[in-house]
């Protein structure tokens, strides 16, 4: 049997993804439904699979939107008194 090579790209069963995620099987074909994971419906009879790497570009998504998120927290709670100056609207 041949190797695989880095361009074939490697199939995962809903429920291994599920389970990398702590997350339902029916999370998962929602997932994929919504574009935010590649999968295709394979095999006799059709079973769902989703592509390794878009596992790996999903969890880089949420990642950066996380990331993201913490900023905009942060900067939510910025003192304004020490952005703006200790005296309200900037009187002395």
């Amino acid at each position: 049997m041949p190797e695989a090579s880095d361009a074939t790209p490697r199939f995962l069963a809903p429920a291994q993804v599920a389970e990398l995620l702590s997350i339902e099987v029916d999370e998962v074909i929602a997932l994929v439904h919504e574009g935010r994971l590649r999968g295709s419906q394979l095999g006799s009879p059709p079973r769902w699979r989703i592509e390794e790497s878009s596992l790996a570009d999903y969890l880089s998504a949420q990642s950066e939107e996380a990331r993201r998120m913490a900023l905009w927290r942060q900067a939510q709670e910025a003192s304004f008194p020490e952005v703006w100056g200790t005296t309200p609207y900037g009187r002395d």
